[in-house]
């Protein structure tokens, strides 16, 4: 009996052994809920500052805030900037408007008129509204020369004229093409242009070489040079003259072919524009018997041969026209109607019946 029972106690924990056990357990389950809980609450409370609401302002805002957008800014840049200005209350609110909406991905460059304090929304909507945006808008017409056109800059921008004649007075900083010769006549592309705040005279007129540069790209003007047997300054040239003698773009062609023809013939051009503007009557007028007595480079009643330069700045219609004479052997030309159609002749007889025919009718 007694062997069984001591062997049955050997068989059973020791007394004391079980309590240690079930303690220990109880001590661990503590800790893994003391660390569930932490970990619980840690996980809740950066759900609640995750999930909280980021500070914002309400409403459209008041007063005036100028900002710019840089080129390859980024949402978050531009919430940078914009609370720096505090036209929105924190980084994260407008930043979470921007990743949401499309219209982010498109906002362009420039500066825009925003207001103090306003809603991330708010503030995304301005930026991306076209109206926003300062710009001042400036239209050169087809025409001018490089006087008339700093001057019609100067008028119409923040910049002034002086400015503008420093920069013209140094072309090679303005990205002309090789064949212009370091010569800005004729290279400021007629054209309307978006001027920003702060832009310089610099960057206005290399603006302004550059469109020319995309126009010379468009009618094919060096490879249509070639191909007349001419430079691509002396197309340029001859576009400027039919800039200044004709209105119409159908008789664009056919000023080209007077001109080529008497080239070819030695025949002197005649071209009262170029007297003109040889004379400085650059916004013309009527040339008087002291004009015409004048010796200057861009005479061609007597001297053959083009002006030395452009007199004016063609538009891409009146290059194509140069490059793309009509056929024919016509030599003269003269205004015929008050709208400003021309005659256009090879007969010297019937070029001046026209002319005497005009001049009674008071078109000149």
């Amino acid at each position: 009996m007694t062997d069984l029972l001591e062997l049955r106690d050997e068989r059973q924990p020791p007394r004391g052994h079980k309590k240690s056990s079930v303690g220990r357990w109880l001590a661990v389950g503590f800790v893994l809920l003391l660390l569930v809980g932490l970990v619980t609450g840690g996980a809740l409370a950066v759900r609640q500052v995750i999930g909280s609401a980021p500070e914002d302002y309400v409403g459209e805002g008041t007063g005036e805030v100028v900002v710019q957008i840089e080129p390859g800014d980024t949402a978050g840049d531009i919430a940078d900037d914009l609370v720096a200005k505090d036209v929105v209350k924190s980084r994260r609110a407008f930043f979470e408007v921007a990743s949401d909406d499309p219209r982010a991905l498109r906002l362009q460059p420039g500066f825009y008129r925003v207001s103090a304090q306003m809603s991330a929304t708010a503030a995304l909507d301005r930026l991306a509204d076209p109206a926003s945006r300062l710009v001042g808008q400036v239209t050169v017409p087809e025409g001018l020369t490089v006087a008339q056109t700093l001057q019609t800059l100067a008028e119409n921008t923040e910049i002034p004229l002086e400015q503008y004649q420093t920069a013209a007075a140094a072309p090679a900083a303005l990205g002309l093409p090789a064949y212009a010769q370091n010569r800005l006549e004729g290279f400021l592309f007629p054209a309307t242009y978006e001027v920003e705040p702060g832009s310089t005279a610099v960057e206005v007129l290399t603006l302004m070489v550059q469109r020319f540069e995309q126009a010379a790209q468009a009618t094919g003007l060096v490879a249509g040079a070639q191909k007349l047997g001419l430079t691509p300054y002396e197309v340029v040239i001859v576009a400027s003259l039919i800039e200044r003698e004709v209105k119409f773009d159908d008789e664009y062609g056919q000023v080209a072919r007077v001109v080529y023809n008497r080239l070819d013939q030695d025949i002197p051009l005649g071209i009262d524009a170029a007297i003109l503007f040889g004379v400085g009557k650059t916004a013309g007028g009527e040339l008087t018997k002291s004009d015409l007595a004048k010796d200057t480079p861009y005479e061609n009643r007597r001297k053959l041969g083009l002006p030395p330069t452009p007199i004016a700045s063609p538009g891409e219609a009146t290059i194509q026209g140069a490059l793309e004479p009509v056929d024919g052997d016509i030599l003269f030309y003269v205004l015929a109607t008050k709208e400003g159609r021309t005659f256009f002749t090879n007969s010297n007889e019937a070029f001046l019946r026209q002319r005497d025919k005009s001049r009674a009718e008071g078109i000149f």
